[in-house]
């Protein structure tokens, strides 16, 4: 099958989209699948044997660390040449648009999948008067596809209830191979505690944004000096935060890829995760078969994938001090293990193969109807 990928992010930034995306495609090529991946131009023309078409890109006002691409002919071009069985919008705005269009004029069949809850960020944003309007912007995209995914359960009905048509679930997968308790190692917690190992070690992994809510965390380093955190990722809310967690134990690493990344969170002794805007969250499963305990904000798509008081604990993040009184609740080392033991062992039977095979069947629905 000959499927066109287009993309609002791709390498080398990293997010959890394109952490599905790569290893969705990886996956596909594996089982002979020819594929073009159509993305804004960030310098990488190639992935797994795949041409990566680029676009030129932009900055947009809002998000200043990440380039756009906007409206552009060539990804008709692009289609024409390729002449794809199935076309695949991400996460469509900008670019995504340009490949909705395109698709349609060609008569393609279309999927579109739904990432990011753009119209939630609104608030964070402090253009909140705008949400209408963008919820109305996405679901005018997505209901020119032929079928639409989602990534967890609360979202799908969410969408459903905001008349968004054909919405189906692309399941949740990590990588188990490189996400594993064996990855720890002494030098990388020495690096993640800032010289304090013995200190309890709290990790956030992600895009360094408001709506993160990562000051959360603040309450809890006031209050005890038994804990310390590490945040590995950036993004435009990085220097707000920093001068934040000024005085306070935490150190702020920038990105880490790969076995790197892996390191951290194996070094680490619990993963926090205090957004409630996500459509799912693939760091929480990175974070579990890493065999770490989670702390999240209660959410539908973080009880989707954390069982309060089993692999993790949820608190709500609209009472104030919920945060601190359930993170104390892991100094007792025995709960805190077994916590982390009961999210590896779980984490253990999800890998990528089965999302992957799971888009293939969209992919052959659409573009084999009956």
């Amino acid at each position: 099958m000959k499927i066109a990928i287009i993309t609002e992010t791709f390498l080398p930034s990293t997010d959890g989209i394109v952490t599905r995306l790569t290893a969705s495609i990886r996956w596909l090529k594996r089982e002979g699948h020819d594929i073009l991946i159509i993305a804004p131009d960030l310098g990488v023309t190639e992935f797994e044997g795949c041409r990566v078409a680029g676009i030129p890109a932009f900055t947009f006002f809002l998000y200043k660390d990440k380039q756009y691409s906007l409206f552009s002919k060539k990804v008709g071009r692009e289609l024409d040449a390729f002449a794809p069985d199935v076309v695949h919008v991400v996460n469509p705005a900008f670019l995504g648009v340009t490949g909705i269009f395109a698709a349609r004029r060609r008569k393609l069949p279309l999927i579109a999948s739904y990432h990011t809850h753009f119209p939630k960020y609104a608030d964070y944003y402090r253009v909140s008067i705008f949400k209408p309007a963008l919820w109305w912007y996405a679901r005018t995209l997505h209901n020119r596809a032929h079928l639409n995914l989602c990534t967890s359960q609360t979202v799908l009905d969410e969408l459903k209830e905001r008349r968004f048509h054909n919405i189906h679930l692309w399941k949740r997968g990590v990588d188990t191979e490189m996400y594993t308790p064996e990855r720890y190692e002494e030098s990388m917690r020495e690096r993640l505690t800032g010289g304090q190992p013995e200190k309890k070690l709290l990790l956030f992994v992600g895009r360094l944004a408001p709506e993160k809510e990562i000051e959360t965390v603040r309450e809890l380093l006031d209050s005890s000096d038994d804990f310390c955190l590490a945040v590995v990722g950036d993004g435009p809310h990085r220097s707000v935060l920093e001068e934040t967690f000024a005085g306070t134990n935490t150190v702020f690493t920038g990105f880490l890829h790969g076995e790197e990344l892996a390191s951290a969170y194996a070094s680490s002794d619990v993963f926090v995760f205090p957004s409630t805007t996500e459509t799912l969250g693939l760091v929480l499963m990175e974070a579990m078969a890493s065999g770490l305990p989670v702390i999240a904000a209660d959410s539908g798509p973080t009880r989707e994938q954390v069982r309060d008081g089993e692999t993790g604990v949820l608190y709500d993040a609209d009472t104030p001090g919920d945060f601190t009184r359930v993170v104390t609740k892991l100094q007792d080392e025995d709960y805190r293990r077994r916590l982390g033991q009961l999210a590896a062992e779980e984490s253990r039977s999800i890998g990528w193969d089965a999302p992957s095979a799971q888009l293939l069947s969209f992919y052959e629905e659409v573009a084999s109807p009956s």
